[in-house]
């Protein structure tokens, strides 16, 4: 099966989705159903477990948030799928390593770099749109305390047990990927989120050319909030400070809508999460109204393991602005 051409061609409506981690893969399961042209623009600031060996030894962008998005797009089977995910739990060399990040690895030098790698995996794997790292250079994540404290790594941030006073990477001046930004310049909708805040979506918009060009963009653009706080990173933070967070970092209202979950997380679920130090994130829906935010809420959650966002649900209400925002501007 071969992947579907540019919207160019199909006339479809070009989405730009930017973040990272296990939430982002999670969406893009349920908008790979939609009429979309789909870019994926992933952050490369991890440098924990399997990616941040393979970035350390091998001078790569860390796979891991690229690897799960792949197969979140991918069109495979699922043992498929599986297998990509499979991580080797015994060996010297590798345990901990999954099978995706090795492949990915492979890749990079087969073809000669990692973004070329990406495309050629994504073409194996017949992935229903386009996934492109936030840069294809090597960048540090680093946290200022409130106290003053500098925590440097991605991985260390929500271990240091402060409260986060502003993210900042190293290279400053790091430059993204060209495709990355024309893909921005030219979609018709942007979507941030859902993630980690401070880990997985800000190390995206700290590229100053990918949020300038965000800034910029005709598009509608679209915040898609966590439903949990996450412990070390936005403990006690409502849909409000998720906002003002990215505001005080980036300098600009970014977003036209926010999507929200408002549905009920059962007593048992939230003991569980509580034992971990993570709560409800709280709608403050007057303040975020106040500043110009049109607020979708909706119950958008599912609890099997881990609560998870609704990907058919949060999708529907995707497409919805996207598919009202095209009709507008013709």
């Amino acid at each position: 099966m071969i992947a579907e051409e540019p919207t160019k061609l199909t006339g479809k409506p070009r989405i730009v989705v930017i973040g990272g981690g296990t939430g982002l893969s999670v969406m893009l399961r349920g908008l790979k159903e939609k009429p979309l042209d789909i870019t994926a623009i992933v952050t490369v600031a991890d440098d924990g477990g399997s990616s941040g060996i393979l970035r350390s030894e091998l001078q790569m962008p860390p796979p891991g948030d690229i690897r799960n998005v792949l197969i979140s797009l991918a069109d495979v089977e699922p043992l498929l799928a599986k297998t990509l995910q499979y991580r080797f739990s015994a060996g010297s060399a590798l345990a901990g390593h999954s099978l995706g990040n090795l492949i990915l690895a492979a890749m990079k030098d087969i073809t000669g770099d990692f973004v070329t790698g990406v495309k050629e995996m994504s073409r194996v794997f017949a992935v229903r749109g386009r996934v492109l790292p936030a840069s294809d250079q090597q960048i540090v994540l680093k946290a200022e305390m409130h106290d003053g404290t500098i925590v440097e790594g991605e991985s260390l941030i929500p271990k240091a047990g402060g409260k986060i006073k502003r993210v900042f990477i190293e290279p400053a001046d790091v430059s993204p990927l060209q495709e990355a930004v024309e893909a921005i310049r030219e979609a018709d909708a942007i979507l941030v989120g859902p993630g980690s805040l401070f880990t997985s979506i800000l190390p995206n918009l700290l590229v100053h050319e990918l949020a300038e060009a965000i800034v910029t963009s005709q598009a509608v653009k679209i915040f898609v909030c966590n439903v949990m706080t996450q412990p070390g990173e936005t403990d006690d933070y409502s849909v409000g400070d998720h906002l003002q967070a990215i505001y005080d970092h980036v300098g600009h209202h970014l977003f036209d809508y926010v999507i929200v979950n408002n549905g009920e997380i059962p007593p048992q679920v939230q003991s569980k999460y509580a034992e971990q130090g993570a709560k409800a994130v709280h709608l403050d829906l007057d303040e975020v109204t106040r500043r110009g935010y049109k607020v979708i809420a909706d119950r958008l959650v599912l609890f099997r393991t881990y609560l998870r966002h609704d990907a058919e649900r949060l999708s529907h209400h995707i497409y919805q602005v996207v598919e009202s925002w095209m009709v507008r501007k013709r």
